[in-house]
């Protein structure tokens, strides 16, 4: 998902840094700056990198917040591991990179914030307990900041897939139409969508991008 919407990004004209986990990232654009081997989960971590992005840069616009994770666990049988694991992956790399971001979204004339939450937060199923609350989190971490925000003139929305056509998930479920998926380029115009002028009028924002699902 983060590469599709770093070549989306980089195919409309804008710089873009990268910030990966993987020391190596595979699938970054050749035009965008890859700030690699990055633990958001890490306050520490989130405010070096995003220090780097922002000097390779010359200053930060928008933050668009993709890092997260999923697992499928039933409550009844499966361990508190998960629901801090996921809240790790899908909460605190939000919440700190967007910590480490906003001095320098407050210094820009159109600062903009975009997290990736999940239409599944809005109604739960079975093995999805600790991914919908993590994703949960996302929401109210994004309603929040919309608030704090909104005199400095910062916008915070966020995107709620619904499943995303990815390599995994068509492995995970070869039974399933992917048809009826999101793309990653249909969720990509959005978010970019977001991260725009034309939408410094959306603050506080959670849309549903669930596709024919």
């Amino acid at each position: 998902m983060g590469s599709a919407v770093a070549a989306a990004a980089c195919a409309l004209g804008h710089r873009v840094a990268v910030i990966d986990h993987a020391a190596t990232p595979a699938h970054a654009p050749p035009q965008a700056i890859v700030v690699a081997g990055v633990d958001l989960s890490d306050p520490a971590a989130a405010d070096a990198a995003m220090h780097k992005a922002h000097d390779a840069l010359g200053g930060l616009d928008a933050l668009l917040n993709i890092a997260g994770g999923f697992a499928w666990e039933k409550v009844e049988n499966g361990g508190s591991e998960t629901w801090a694991a996921l809240h790790r992956l899908n909460v605190q790399t939000a919440l700190n990179a967007s910590r480490a971001a906003i001095p320098y979204l407050k210094a820009s004339p159109a600062g903009r914030i975009v997290n990736v939450g999940s239409a599944a937060a809005l109604k739960a199923g079975v093995g999805m307990g600790a991914y919908a609350a993590s994703k949960a989190g996302v929401h109210a971490l994004t309603q929040a900041l919309a608030e704090e925000l909104k005199e400095a003139g910062v916008t915070v929305n966020a995107v709620l897939p619904s499943i995303i056509d990815t390599p995994q998930n068509r492995a995970d479920m070869p039974k399933a139409d992917p048809a009826k998926w999101v793309s990653p380029h249909d969720l990509a115009a959005v978010i970019l969508f977001l991260a725009s002028e034309e939408a410094r009028a959306i603050t506080g924002a959670l849309i549903p991008v669930t596709g024919k699902v």
